[in-house]
């Protein structure tokens, strides 16, 4: 279903700006959500019902893969369970800049709704009571130029924003009967307790020929270059132009993060057991799931890219590798260098999290001091 097939003319864009007031980064745009069942059983579907609506007297352009669809490959949602975060399941992918081209366009005074099914994308396994709620931000969320224009328009990158934008819902309760007891370890960390016990420090292929698997080898030597390097210069306390340029203004705390999530990345590269699957034909670079590490899986814009440098191979994976949550559980704010860097200036609380910044702060070791 695209957004052309999900708008509802006609809402009550009054009644609903009543209800939940635009919040800075938002244009206007709002979110409601809806459980279809509020106490489930073990063998239900967690199902939710996200509107969202355009309260703005102008259209806006959203990216299409942060809006709700049968087909999530982003966590949208933030899921609680008594209190503490729920591990997301799904697909956290590394994406080239946007294109006008991959923005909807939502016009003022219009609403489009999704039926979305959670049950695959987060760990409801532990009986409890559950919080929902939609919520997605990025830097690049919305297209202040429009998603229109001939083909050169539509090619070229999308400038990104000044500040991060954000559409937020409100949060559904639910009382979900697992089939685990309240207070039982999740499947999820079952699982990862399982892929620790396997060969440390192995590489592995999947769907991967003989010419590929040599790639990613190569890849991978660069990747455990760029891991060392920029964690030998955080462990020497350099704040030089590469730091500044990718993670913002010199903090204690932020360098800090940024140092342990280094250290961590290279221990997961020399000492964990990496898969990387070749099976997708995504026009994306890549994507993990970030509570299933450590497998990596490589798309179509991964294979032309050069083994070390700008958006590299080896830089492909330290971003990949940051997004597990046992590694650096970083989010994706921003993609592409004027991006990032314009992030590490705007917000870089937010660049410390974010898994472009890591790859070109790792990728930009012979240019920057």
């Amino acid at each position: 279903m695209n957004v052309q097939q999900m708008l509802k003319l006609g809402v009550s864009v009054v009644a609903i700006a009543a209800c939940f007031g635009a919040q800075a980064g938002s244009n206007g745009v709002t979110a409601t959500i809806t459980p279809e069942k509020s106490a489930l059983g073990s063998s239900d579907d967690v199902v939710v019902n996200v509107t969202i609506t355009n309260t703005s007297s102008k259209p806006q352009y959203i990216l299409k893969y942060h809006l709700p669809s049968a087909d999530i490959s982003e966590p949208l949602f933030d899921v609680t369970r008594d209190g503490v975060k729920v591990a997301y399941l799904g697909k956290h992918f590394k994406r080239r800049n946007p294109r006008p081209g991959e923005y909807d366009m939502l016009p003022a005074g219009a609403s489009l709704s999704q039926r979305v099914e959670l049950s695959a994308l987060y760990d409801f396994s532990v009986t409890g009571d559950y919080a929902v709620r939609y919520h997605t931000a990025s830097l690049n969320l919305f297209n202040e130029a429009g998603g229109s224009g001939g083909r050169v328009a539509l090619d070229a990158e999308v400038a990104p924003a000044s500040e991060i934008g954000e559409i937020d819902s409100d949060t559904a309760s639910l009382w979900v009967e697992g089939v685990l007891p309240r207070g039982a370890e999740p499947q999820a960390s079952r699982l990862l307790e399982s892929m620790r016990e396997q060969l440390a420090g192995s590489l592995s292929f999947a769907n991967c020929s003989a010419s590929r698997q040599s790639q990613i080898t190569s890849a991978l030597t660069a990747a455990k270059s760029m891991a060392a390097n920029g964690s030998s210069y955080l462990n020497a306390g350099t704040v030089g132009t590469r730091y500044t340029k990718w993670f913002g203004a010199n903090n204690a705390s932020r360098y800090a993060t940024v140092k342990s999530h280094f250290t961590a990345i290279k221990d997961a590269f020399a000492n964990k057991p990496l898969v990387v699957d070749c099976g997708c034909t995504d026009s994306a670079y890549a994507y993990v799931y970030p509570s299933q590490p450590y497998k990596i899986y490589v798309c179509n814009a991964f294979w032309p890219a050069p083994t070390s440098g700008t958006d590299s191979k080896g830089g492909t994976l330290v971003h990949e590798m940051s997004h597990f949550t046992v590694v650096a559980g970083t989010d994706d704010w921003a993609y592409g260098q004027s991006a990032a860097a314009s992030l590490a200036t705007s917000n870089p609380s937010k660049a410390v999290d974010n898994a472009d910044s890591h790859e070109y702060f790792g990728e930009n070791t012979p240019s920057l001091p």
